[in-house]
C-alpha cells in the first residue's frame, strides 16, 4: 500500500529503474536481443549492431545471423513454447557462440516473445578442439606403446629344457608389470619377473629401462644377486625423483646341472616352487631398485630343480586384490590353486581372481610359469 505523496517517487524509480536495466543491456559485451512470438526482432544491443549492422530491427532472428530460413532447432520458439530457458552453441561468420533464449512474460504471466544472449565462445571451442586433436593423437601413440609393449614379450614354449607359459593384463593401457626369458649361453637361460610402482606412461617406461639394462647386463655378468647390483646403479644414472622404484625377482637356471640361483629385490610376491609332492615359497631378502641407497647388495640363493618341478611367478596385481569386504586375494588363495590344479593354472588364478574382486580391475598384473621338462 502506496503512502500518499509517494506514488510520484515510485513511479519515477520505476523508470529509473528500467533505464538502468536498457544501459545495462547496452553496456553489456555480449550480444542481447529480443524477439517477438513470431521471431521478429524487436530489440538488439548496441554489441550486436556494431558486429551486425544497424538494420537488424523487424528481421527474423535466423536473418541477422546471415542465414535465409529458420534453423533447424529454433530456440526461440522453443523457449517461448516451453516457457522455459533453453540453450545451444551457434557458428556465427565462423566464430562459435553459446546462445541462451528465456521467455518474457507481460504483467498477466502470457508469454510475449524471447530474450537471447549471444556469447563468443570462439577462443574456449578452438581450445577444446585442439586438445581433443591431441588427445586422439596421445591415444593413437599409447595403443602403438601398447602394442609394441605387447609384443616385446618373451614368446611362450619351451627354452631349452624349460617349458614357459605365461599371462599378462594391464590396468591401463600401459603397464608396469615387466617378465623376460632369455638364453644367456649355451647352458643358461634368465628369468625375471619385475613390478614398476604405479602405472601408466611412466611406469611402462621403466620397464623398457629394466628390459634393455638386464639384457645387456647378461653379457657380462652371471650371478643374479651383482646383476641386480649392476641395475642398481644404472637406475641411480637416470636422475629420476625418489618416489620412482620398482622391485625384480631374477634368477638363472643351468640348463645342465638344472641349478636355480636366484636374488630378490624387493619383490614381496615370492615365487611359489611345485611339484606333485611339495609347494615352497622361495624366499629371499632385498631392498627394491630405488635412489634410496647410493649401493646396495644383495642375497643369492641355489637350489636343485627336478624334472616336473614348476615355479610360479607372478606381481601383488593379483595377490591385492580386495573383495567387498575389504579382504585381500594374499598368496595363501594361490598356493591352494596350485595344489589343487596341476594344469591350466593360470587361467584358474585369473577365474579364481575374477570372481573374488570387487570392483574394477586397479593393478596391473602378470603371471610366468616355468617348467623343468628334464
Amino acid at each position: 500500500m502506496l503512502i500518499k505523496g509517494e506514488s510520484n517517487s515510485l513511479i519515477d524509480k520505476i523508470k529509473e529503474y528500467n533505464v538502468l536495466n536498457y544501459q545495462v543491456l547496452e553496456s553489456m559485451a555480449d550480444w542481447v536481443r529480443v524477439v517477438d512470438a513470431e521471431g521478429t526482432i524487436i530489440y538488439v544491443n548496441k554489441a550486436m549492431k556494431k558486429a551486425l549492422g544497424e538494420d537488424l530491427i523487424g528481421k527474423k532472428c535466423y536473418q541477422s545471423v546471415g542465414k535465409s530460413k529458420p534453423c533447424n532447432i529454433c530456440i526461440s520458439q522453443k523457449s517461448i513454447n516451453s516457457k522455459k530457458t533453453v540453450q545451444k552453441e551457434e557458428i556465427i561468420n565462423g566464430n562459435y557462440y553459446s546462445v541462451k533464449s528465456s521467455p518474457v512474460f507481460d504483467c498477466n504471466g502470457n508469454v510475449i516473445g524471447a530474450v537471447e544472449v549471444l556469447r563468443d565462445v570462439t577462443r574456449e571451442r578452438k581450445l577444446e578442439l585442439e586438445l581433443i586433436e591431441k588427445n586422439k593423437k596421445m591415444i593413437k601413440d599409447l595403443r602403438f606403446a601398447k602394442r609394441l609393449q605387447s609384443r616385446i614379450l618373451p614368446k611362450k614354449g619351451v627354452y631349452g629344457s624349460l617349458k614357459i607359459d605365461h599371462l599378462y593384463k594391464p590396468s591401463e593401457m600401459l603397464s608396469g608389470d615387466m617378465f623376460d626369458i632369455y638364453h644367456i649361453d649355451d647352458e643358461n637361460i634368465g628369468i625375471y619377473i619385475c613390478d614398476v610402482v604405479g602405472n601408466g606412461i611412466t611406469a611402462s617406461m621403466m620397464t623398457m629401462f629394466v628390459r634393455q639394462t638386464m639384457r645387456a647386463i647378461k653379457d657380462d655378468v652371471l650371478s643374479p644377486s651383482l646383476a641386480l647390483t649392476e641395475l642398481h646403479k644404472g637406475f641411480s644414472t637416470l636422475g629420476l625423483e625418489v618416489d620412482k622404484y620398482f622391485t625384480i625377482f631374477y634368477a638363472v637356471f643351468n640348463t645342465k646341472t638344472n641349478l636355480f640361483t636366484y636374488a630378490n629385490a624387493g619383490h614381496n610376491c615370492i615365487p611359489i616352487k611345485y611339484n606333485s609332492d611339495n609347494i615352497e615359497l622361495l624366499t629371499t631378502k632385498g631392498f627394491p631398485i630405488s635412489l634410496i641407497f647410493d649401493e646396495i647388495y644383495y642375497d643369492e640363493n641355489e637350489i636343485k630343480l627336478n624334472k616336473g618341478d614348476r615355479i610360479l611367478f607372478y606381481t601383488d596385481g593379483i595377490t591385492e586384490v580386495r573383495n567387498i569386504e575389504g579382504e585381500e586375494f594374499g598368496v595363501d588363495r594361490i598356493v591352494d590353486i596350485v595344489k589343487n590344479n596341476g594344469s591350466n593354472v593360470l587361467n584358474k588364478i585369473v577365474e579364481e581372481v575374477e570372481d573374488f574382486r570387487w570392483g574394477e580391475q586397479e593393478d596391473d598384473f602378470a603371471m610366468v610359469l616355468m617348467e623343468v621338462l628334464e
